[in-house]
């Protein structure tokens, strides 16, 4: 499976074994297990659960929502097989975990945990909008994992370098909001998430970054609800005192914008040579880039 290609998951019926009511970082959240999963991987999800809820925690400052429920799925393999976040109070994640899931395949390789709950930081929006959405959780995964000590920066930064040019327009294609396939809603996403976050640093000389503005807008709003885009995009704006949400949103919704991401790896201190990701601490904005995933 390709490490950003999220499964959309069918609805699904779990066999009727009692919920468990799990507390995590003053959230509670019903886990439903399917019957399948063989007692060692059982054991391991609570462990699991409770790492990536606290990743997410500590990026947001609180977990995303009050109530969660999580229901997991026993399905032939190893480690998680795809997730799917649905909105709702309480909202809802499904997740299909393979039966011969190990310590590794949980607790190391998998991330797709982590992102569908930080969709619970951001409220429900239509499809127009996905992008930012998906952005989000591709980008903010990355940081909160390196920050909670789960990844090195030198693996996220080799990601961004390998997968954002995934994100930028083909010929014919429009704007953010006018272009949703794949790339353009993922990748897309994630690289308009990056050039706020440099962004509102350079413009509040490293006071704020988007973690300020994200944190602002789940003060208030969360996956429960539906809310206007522009009025959220302004409620991180508000936190910044910067209006670097809105101006890039008008930027690069309604046009193909090519930054030239060479330029930037570069600008940032960033270098792949056979595969591997290396660091300039002397480039003009290296200690942008540190701050990210301070």
């Amino acid at each position: 499976m390709n490490r950003r290609h999220l499964l959309s998951l069918p609805a699904f019926a779990l066999a009727p074994v009692p919920a468990r009511a799990l507390e995590l970082h003053g959230s509670r959240i019903d886990l439903d297990v399917s019957d399948g999963l063989p007692p060692a991987t059982k054991a391991l999800l609570e462990p699991w659960l409770a790492k990536c809820a606290e990743a997410v925690a500590a990026y947001y400052g609180k977990f995303p929502v009050p109530r969660l429920n999580l229901r997991i799925r026993s399905v032939p393999g190893a480690g998680v097989r795809g997730g799917q976040a649905f909105p709702g109070d309480p909202p809802t994640i499904r997740a299909r975990v393979g039966e011969g899931s190990t310590v590794k395949h949980l607790m190391s390789d998998d991330w797709v945990m982590v992102h569908e709950m930080i969709h619970l930081a951001f409220p429900w929006m239509n499809l127009q909008h996905n992008w930012m959405a998906e952005g989000i959780a591709v980008y903010v995964e990355s940081i909160a994992r390196v920050q909670a000590g789960h990844l090195q920066p030198e693996q996220i930064w080799r990601d961004f370098v390998m997968s954002m040019p995934k994100g930028l327009p083909r010929a014919g294609d429009g704007g953010l909001e006018q272009t949703q396939n794949w790339g353009r809603t993922y990748w897309g996403g994630a690289l308009f998430c990056l050039f706020a976050d440099l962004r509102i640093r350079e413009e509040t000389g490293g006071r704020y970054g988007l973690r300020d503005a994200l944190r602002a807008i789940n003060a208030k709003l969360d996956f429960r609800r539906e809310h206007d885009f522009r009025e959220t995009l302004a409620m991180g704006d508000a936190a910044t005192g910067r209006k670097v949400l809105m101006t890039l949103y008008e930027e690069w919704g309604f046009a193909p914008v090519s930054p030239d991401l060479d330029r930037l790896w570069a600008e940032l201190g960033v270098a792949m040579k056979n595969g591997e990701v290396s660091f300039d601490e002397a480039a003009p904005k290296a200690k942008l880039r540190t701050a990210i995933t301070a």
